[in-house]
């Protein structure tokens, strides 16, 4: 029986990167340690009240690394304080609520097993794994929970059984990687350990605000690596399916994810919130907003581009109207076929130059006020009537995406009126 669990999961919910969140654990551990040891207990009996929730995600690694670097952090704790035969770290792994999506659910039950798999490795005493679709408010859920709790039952169940992960003692013991990043993960902690202790403990980094300004650093962070797909989403930022069911108006609201902190911040939620935003444009106009695609060459010089365009666009619940190779004498007809403002020229930097001046002055004729090119800027030919702008790898998508949604709004309400 241990009298308090201190819980690293509302770290993580708020945005908490891995090493503030074991920053945070041991120095709220230390907090109630040194509570006790005032009321009379001594140092032993302090430390053994002391068990840790950790959230797991999925990347595997970090999940491994974590759980090591914590029982390397809460010893080291133990040894100062002169009990080092006490510094076991009872440690219970919780699949991260944040990394849940709402859109494709279904993919959920990968990122849980991944997650699930880096804590029995890492070698959690207790494991729980969230029910796929944790992150949608129970009144939106459209599976029965009873058939959610049998999946993450059984995630555990074929891990434990079937894989045999809780057998082996410390399994990525003497892995370059996982060892060194264990030592990164410890340093670093600790390192936000002692910065939390030199505002004179827990209790008082968190009334100084110096934990929630930490906190928002390391979000504003993940949210930029999100924005430009450098931590890619499945199903979300990256191959979502335009065709699933549209979630119940509010599901994005973390008050009603009945497992979520009132801090829970999901790294999907930008990009998802563009598509509850394009699917109510769906249900007012009567049709998904869409960009007209203009590829240019033969399918082996443009499909790689077009392709990446219609991910790229439906990651904001826009369509892509892809009509296969065109030349210049057939956009008029294209435009008057799918009528928009805002098309976006895909082709290779060789074909940009041989046939894009032509299309592109074809397309502004037709009615197309905003004109994109699909790559680098620079492989527009720079004597060519100017484009409007490009999509390419890198670019903050999150607005990118928020801006033609802005346009097409637009150019709806005006065709309406």
């Amino acid at each position: 029986m241990r009298t308090f669990r201190v819980d690293g999961t509302d770290f993580a919910q708020a945005g908490a990167d891995h090493s503030q969140e074991l920053g945070g654990l041991v120095s709220a551990a230390l907090a109630h340690v040194r509570d006790m040891t005032a009321a009379g207990l001594s140092t032993e009996q302090a430390l053994g009240q002391i068990s840790f929730a950790v959230s797991v995600d999925d990347d595997q690694f970090a999940g491994i690394a974590k759980l090591r670097a914590l029982r390397k952090m809460w010893s080291r704790v133990a040894e100062v304080l002169g009990a080092p035969d006490s510094g076991a770290a009872i440690t219970h792994a919780v699949t991260d609520l944040a990394m849940l999506t709402q859109r494709d659910p279904w993919v959920n039950m990968l990122r849980s097993t991944v997650a699930a798999f880096g804590a029995g490795v890492g070698g959690a005493d207790q494991v729980t794994v969230l029910g796929f679709d944790a992150a949608i408010p129970t009144d939106a859920r459209t599976t029965k929970s009873s058939f959610s709790a049998r999946i993450a039952r059984n995630t555990q169940l074929l891990l434990l059984e079937e894989s045999n992960i809780g057998r082996v003692l410390d399994p990525a013991g003497g892995s370059w990687f996982v060892e060194s990043l264990t030592e990164d993960l410890a340093r670093n902690g600790w390192e936000i350990f002692t910065k939390l202790d030199s505002f004179g403990g827990y209790p008082a980094a968190l009334e100084a605000g110096v934990i929630a300004e930490e906190i928002t650093v390391a979000l504003a962070a993940r949210d930029d690596d999100v924005a430009h797909r450098r931590q890619s989403v499945t199903g979300v930022s990256e191959f979502p399916n335009l065709g699933e069911p549209v979630l119940a108006e509010g599901s994005a609201e973390s008050t009603s994810v009945p497992t979520a902190t009132p801090r829970l911040v999901r790294v999907a939620r930008d990009f998802e919130a563009l598509r509850d935003r394009a699917d109510a444009m769906t249900a007012a106009g009567g049709s998904r907003p869409a960009i007209l695609l203009l590829p240019l060459g033969s399918v082996a010089e443009h499909n790689g581009r077009t392709t990446f365009i219609a991910n790229l666009l439906a990651a904001g619940g826009i369509a892509a109207i892809n009509p296969g190779p065109i030349a210049a004498d057939q956009v008029a007809g294209l435009v008057a076929e799918h009528p928009g403002t805002v098309a976006v020229l895909c082709g290779t930097k060789a074909r940009y130059a041989e046939d894009g001046p032509q299309v592109a002055a074809a397309a502004r004729a037709a009615g197309i006020n905003h004109l994109l090119v699909a790559g680098p800027d620079r492989e527009w030919p720079g004597e060519a009537e100017p484009i409007d702008g490009s999509l390419r790898v890198g670019i903050d998508a999150v607005g990118a995406l928020t801006e033609l949604l802005d346009r097409l709004s637009t150019a709806a309400i005006i065709a309406g009126a």
